[in-house]
């Protein structure tokens, strides 16, 4: 069974040195962090760490206090097994306090070379029951696992009460389509799986066209969406595209909206969850900066006080204009019927 009395952690995300920088300043007890390739899902061109600027940032941490987790979390190909071992010994050289990984064999890769590296599960393995941490904490050592975002916290609880595997969990950011480690959506239309070469809705793929009637967004030639004038645009991914069924045009399949777990610290703080982990290694370091300082003062506030604590409306409204769409949803945590 899971420690229930131990502090939160704040996760929070870094898609360069200076938002790593950000995070550390702004309260984050660990930053996580990807290198410039395709070992982790956020794939993107000026995006992430090359091996000088991992180093400064890990020093950077270390020096007050905090912890760097690189992310290793997508699924490595026989062609190029390599560059997938070669992150984890980057890694290891650098002292990166653990690795958040999918792979079964790099899990096994890292555990016979670097038995000393702490291993952390991935979203990207999927992994929503208790039995299946507990297969990975058996055969790998794993002492953390990030639960994908399809679980009411019911669930999260009785996962955590049936596991030794500290647990952490979603907080804030953007929502996936909740089958994380498995969408095949992005693959379909651009022939690039996200889970292989990092990146949902490759760059490459996405084309913005002026009409008359509106600004069309376009993956691979596939129309996503359009907006009106008085509209914001949103990166265009498959999931949350608008789409005609029976006649109507809506968010067939999810909306843009952000999770915000905020009000529901008290009970992930019950539960016995280990960690919040902030979404967003590729939003800018003012972004970093703020999320985490409101959530570093919520967590703190609700560990002051668990029976008394509600969110300050400010920070709400904050949360809410950094947000994807200006709008929140609790996701799976609140299920009234569960």
């Amino acid at each position: 069974m899971a420690d229930t009395t131990a502090r939160i952690e704040l996760v929070s995300p870094a898609g360069s040195l200076p938002a790593l920088q950000a995070a550390v300043d702004c309260g984050a007890d660990c930053v996580y962090v990807g290198l410039r390739d395709n070992t982790n899902a956020r794939n993107f061109t000026g995006l992430n760490l090359d091996h000088a600027a991992a180093r400064d940032g890990v020093q950077y941490a270390h020096r007050r206090g905090a912890k760097v987790l690189l992310a290793i979390n997508t699924y490595p190909q026989p062609g190029a097994w390599k560059r997938w071992t070669d992150a984890v010994d980057t890694a290891a050289e650098l002292a990166f306090d653990a690795i958040i990984v999918a792979d079964p064999g790099l899990m096994r890769h890292a555990a016979r070379h670097h038995p000393q590296l702490r291993l952390h599960l991935s979203v990207q393995g999927s992994a929503t029951s208790y039995e299946a941490i507990n297969f990975y904490y058996r055969h790998f050592d794993i002492r953390r696992a990030v639960l994908p975002r399809v679980l009411s916290i019911a669930q999260v609880a009785q996962v955590i009460r049936n596991t030794p595997v500290k647990i952490e969990v979603f907080g804030y950011g953007s929502l996936c389509v909740m089958v994380e480690g498995r969408c095949s959506l992005s693959s379909y239309a651009t022939g690039d799986s996200p889970n292989t070469t990092g990146a949902c809705s490759p760059a490459a793929a996405v084309r913005w066209e002026q009409k008359s009637d509106g600004l069309e967004s376009r993956l691979n030639g596939i129309l996503i969406d359009k907006y009106r004038d008085d509209e914001r645009a949103a990166y265009p991914t498959l999931c949350k595209g608008r789409y005609e069924v029976c006649g109507e045009t809506y968010y067939a399949i999810e909306e843009p909206a952000s999770l915000n777990a905020l009000t529901l610290l008290p009970e992930l703080m019950r539960v016995g969850v280990k960690a919040i982990k902030i979404e967003g290694r590729q939003r800018s370091p003012t972004y970093v900066a703020d999320v985490t300082r409101i959530w570093r003062r919520a967590i703190d506030a609700c560990a002051r006080d668990p029976g008394g604590f509600k969110p300050n409306p400010a920070w709400t409204h904050e949360l809410r204009a950094m947000s994807e769409g200006q709008s929140h949803t609790f996701g799976a945590y609140y299920r009234p019927w569960k």
